[in-house]
């Protein structure tokens, strides 16, 4: 018992948010970014797309780490947005955020976040998604262009935050609320309960 409350969590992100999600489990963490390459095949489909992301960034981080440096799952993570087939990623500059919005308002998209999970000391990997429904309001342009210029959206995967400013565009969502942000905790504590981490009782 004493060996499994020294393990740490090892964030493979430097997004305030999903470290924001992982300080909510009250287990001792730490962030190590994973600078690894986003890049992906057009004809790939949506979960496919998240969670072989979501598994590059953890194995970027496990190649930085040595494997006795104590027990630590590393978690790396990804989040899409999909609008029937097309996906949308983060934003490049402001007009790409308009355009983004423009096509997300009064309609209903999804929104797929993938998760990995590597264990440091046995090298197990485990990965999987989660999927969300998302409806948006109908919007004016300029209400579009005055979200844009808050600059929230820039960072976020589909040009909205819904835990931020982004939370008065939407109208609802149908599944996992924390997905929607980028990293879906419930999927996490499951996956990391499978490598012998629970997080309640290590908490």
């Amino acid at each position: 018992m004493k060996e499994k409350r020294n393990r740490r969590i090892i964030l493979a992100s430097t997004s305030p948010r999903r470290r924001e999600l992982i300080a909510s489990l009250r287990i001792p963490f730490e962030i190590v970014p994973s600078e690894a390459n986003e890049d992906t095949p057009a004809k790939w489909s949506p979960d496919r797309i998240v969670e072989s992301l979501a598994l590059r960034k953890a194995e970027a981080v496990h190649r930085k780490l040595n494997t006795d440096q104590g027990g630590g799952i590393i978690v790396g993570s990804d989040t899409v947005v999909v609008l029937e087939d097309l996906v949308l990623g983060k934003p490049v500059d402001h007009d790409d955020a308009v355009r983004m919005l423009t096509m997300l308002q009064g309609r209903a998209h999804r929104v797929f976040t993938g998760v990995a999970c590597i264990d440091l000391a046995s090298g197990a990997i485990k990965v999987s998604h989660r999927e969300t429904k998302v409806s948006m309001k109908r919007l004016s342009p300029d209400a579009v262009e005055a979200y844009v210029r808050s600059g929230e959206p820039m960072d976020k995967a589909g040009a909205y935050a819904i835990q931020g400013l982004g939370a008065t565009l939407v109208e609802g969502i149908e599944g996992d609320y924390f997905n929607v942000v980028g990293l879906p905790l419930s999927l996490l504590s499951d996956m990391l309960s499978e490598m012998g981490m629970d997080v309640l009782t290590e908490s």
